[in-house]
């Protein structure tokens, strides 16, 4: 027998020990779907049935990459992802033809000037330089891989001029000066793993002029990898700065402040996403984070939805003022806004007792996060663009704006949406999401499982080999130094020397009929019933 027979005789004795298996397995699954209670469609329709459940389960990868539109994807379209990934990828981003923007659609715009500023008339920082690597786009064909080169590149950092930097905390012995207007929104370690921290802050501190926040999961070293300038957030649940008892421990909030690059204090009394306390599962709760936490490992912890150290504006003023003269360093708190009695007692408090916060981060309903309710996501909390006039709007109205900054976040991913947000009256702008995208992020929607497959938002060590911290670090710098660059274009189209200086009447408004409204009249129709 020669070896073609061999081989046909084996490759016959395969194809019918696979045909066997899976009669064997189809009848196996025929009986088991029958007898279970749980599914109609699989009592009446066993194994042909499963066909549905394998469809739902891919359902969401097969509407991102298949039947979603470039603008449909929730919660960051396709168009909008892909602008966040040029910035960080290339350090540049531009379109052909022409917007997919619907202009038919009510939405806000950047007034343009008849007289834009010059390049050489734009009052940034010229001395400040920053090295990073991008990728130049060879070739892209079309069942292969892009053709890509890496190459070092050099560039302005994009920093405001040291007239228009923004002092956080003036009074105190520590201010907080910053001349960058975007910074990384609260991320815990934690939530995000080591690789994914450690990334953003060396990324962060290679760009210049920025900040990262710590979230409410306490200091890591990972937050501090970079030499980056850190404002450290505590939650209810104090982790960071508690005893074993879970009571504020002034020894550790000290210790904590004499770190150098700890410019700022911000107490967390909501977050858009979630107007309540914080969770993470016990398997999540590793020594290290349990140390950092000043927990107990692997035990699930819970953070109440509200501090217990205080309960009004005066006592959470006295704490403030504790903490401040402990430190010496600008204390601020996170809020959401729910109306703008809200923001009308606050300031009124503020005025009243001459205490109160150095910096407000108002946190729009639309902001992420790595684990909430659908019913806390979707309807508590107004968006950005509604809460941050009756914020900026409240403090002026009680005279006490100048003593306040006013950092924005929800969404504020490109330019143009951070160069309106400042036009409502922030001072500075937080991202959190659009920097998870440039370390890798491709919107899974996994946060909450510890299985994110790009090794973003876990902990599990396997998964995070995914995320490369040398390659990754770069693409967040290059997409920071582009926005910073995106607002200073924006700025020279409005008349303006600096983004520094975008104000109410440099945004209109234009409605689905073609109206054009000023963003004065549309703030003072947000705030007339307060006053």
């Amino acid at each position: 027998m020669n070896i073609t027979n061999v081989l046909i005789i084996l490759g016959f004795i395969f194809f019918a020990l696979l045909l066997l298996v899976l009669i064997i397995g189809t009848l196996y699954l025929f009986f088991i779907d029958r007898r279970q209670k749980q599914h109609p469609i699989l009592r009446n329709y066993p194994v042909i049935g499963r066909v549905r459940y394998f469809l739902e389960t891919i359902g969401p990868e097969l509407r991102q990459y298949l039947f979603n539109n470039d603008l449909e994807g929730k919660p960051f379209s396709r168009e909008e992802y892909e602008h966040i990934v040029k910035k960080a990828k290339y350090k540049r981003d531009v379109l052909g033809f022409g917007s997919k923007r619907d202009f038919e659609e009510k939405g806000y715009y950047i007034r343009n000037s008849m007289f834009p500023k010059l390049s050489e008339e734009l009052k940034m920082d010229q001395q400040i330089n920053v090295t990073t690597n991008r990728y130049l786009l060879i070739k892209e064909p079309l069942f292969t891989q892009k053709e890509e080169r890496l190459e070092e590149n050099d560039s302005l950092a994009f920093l405001l001029d040291d007239s228009d930097a923004i002092v956080i905390g003036k009074n105190t012995r520590y201010p907080f000066i910053v001349k960058g207007q975007i910074g990384m929104s609260a991320m815990s370690y934690g939530s995000l793993g080591e690789n994914a921290i450690t990334a953003l802050s060396e990324g962060l501190a290679i760009a210049k002029g920025t900040w990262m926040n710590t979230g409410e999961g306490g200091l890591s070293e990972y937050h501090l990898k970079g030499g980056v300038d850190i404002i450290m957030q505590i939650g209810p649940g104090l982790f960071g700065v508690r005893d074993k008892e879970g009571n504020f421990n002034w020894d550790a909030l000290k210790e904590k402040s004499k770190i150098p690059e700890v410019k700022a204090f911000e107490l967390k009394l909501a977050q858009g996403a979630k107007t309540r306390g914080g969770h993470i599962d016990g398997e999540k709760v590793t020594e290290e984070i349990a140390r950092i936490r000043m927990v107990e490992p692997y035990k699930s912890i819970d953070s109440p939805n509200r501090f217990r150290e205080f309960q009004d504006f005066p006592s959470l003023f006295d704490f403030m003022e504790q903490i401040r003269e402990q430190t010496g360093k600008p204390v601020g708190m996170k809020v959401v806004i729910g109306s703008g009695h809200e923001a009308d007692e606050l300031a009124k408090h503020i005025k009243s007792t001459g205490k109160g916060p150095d910096f407000i981060t108002v946190d729009g309903g639309e902001g992420g996060t790595g684990a909430t309710y659908q019913e806390l996501a979707d309807s508590v909390g107004l968006p950005i663009k509604s809460a941050l006039p009756l914020m900026d709007h409240a403090l002026r109205k009680y005279g006490v704006r100048d003593q306040v900054k006013i950092i924005a976040s929800g969404k504020l991913f490109s330019p143009d949406r951070v160069a309106i947000a400042l036009a409502m009256g922030a001072d500075l702008v937080n991202i959190a999401r659009g920097f998870m995208i440039t370390i890798g992020c491709i919107q899974a929607l996994k946060c909450h499982s510890n299985a994110c497959p790009v090794g973003v938002a876990t902990t599990d060590p396997d998964l995070q080999k995914a995320l490369v911290i040398d390659e990754k670090k770069y693409r967040t710098a290059n997409y920071l130094i582009s926005m910073r660059e995106g607002l200073f274009r924006l700025a020279a189209a409005a008349g303006l020397d600096s983004p520094a200086h975008f104000q109410s009447e440099h945004v209109v408004y234009k409605d689905e009929k073609g109206k054009v409204w000023s963003l004065k009249e549309i703030y003072q129709s947000l705030v007339e019933k307060v006053d």
